[in-house]
């Protein structure tokens, strides 16, 4: 898994730097410099002391300065919003839901209500998801990665972003309810043509396949090595 930076990791931290060359390893930023980072020394950190001990309630929401809602922490979770629009959504969800700033799901984590349960997780593009985990019922783990689907505007409802169908999951890392793990690239069409994966033996093996999902060749190494 990708690792950031620092910077990054502490939601964009604005540091200033030379547009010309990136700073040299173990550099450090000028008092100057940080004076113009710093928002305020005494940040708010904790509450002298607890309003209640307990809250019993549906659905609290956190809005932005403009009264747009940004989190929504609810069970279940309001469906989601397109480009303005809102749409049913696939499962009943209980869990936190996050939206950009003009009110459009953007992602979220929760326990989708459906038989056996499983918990999701899930960051959005402006027209469906673009990553996200789940731990299904049966045992099974799935991290996918998807392309962007193509952005299409509705006329019929006021030129808005539609939910897209074309997304195809280009990369799926999984662990099958049988415990086989996979790490699986495919092509536009949502076709995997590329698996990395483990074999019953034990052995580790890259497998090719085909439009049809038939594996046309595979590469096994220690399989062949350990072969009678």
């Amino acid at each position: 898994m990708k690792t950031f930076p620092a910077a990054l990791v502490l939601l964009a931290i604005a540091v200033p730097c030379a547009p010309s060359r990136a700073a040299e390893p173990g550099s450090r930023p000028s008092m100057q410099a940080l004076q113009k980072m710093v928002a305020t020394r005494t940040p708010e950190t904790r509450v002298d002391s607890v309003d209640q001990e307990r809250l019993v309630v549906r659905r609290i929401d956190v809005v932005d300065e403009h009264n747009v809602i940004r989190l929504s922490l609810a069970s279940p979770t309001p469906a989601p919003v397109i480009d303005g629009i809102q749409y049913k959504r696939a499962f009943p969800v209980s869990g936190l839901v996050m939206f950009d700033a003009e009110g459009n799901e953007r992602g979220g984590y929760g326990v989708a209500d459906i038989e056996g349960t499983a918990t999701v997780l899930a960051q959005d593009h402006v027209n469906g998801d673009a990553v996200g985990w789940r731990v299904m019922p049966d045992g099974s783990v799935s991290f996918s990665m998807n392309q962007r689907a193509t952005v299409h505007r509705e006329p019929a409802l006021g030129d808005r972003i539609i939910p897209g169908t074309d997304g195809a999951t280009r990369i799926a890392m999984t662990v099958a309810a049988d415990g086989t793990p996979a790490i699986a690239l495919a092509d536009r069409q949502n076709r995997p043509r590329l698996r990395l994966t483990v074999t019953p033996e034990g052995h580790g093996a890259i497998e090719f396949l085909d439009a049809s999902g038939k594996v046309i060749e595979t590469l096994a190494p220690e399989a062949r090595r350990t072969a009678p």
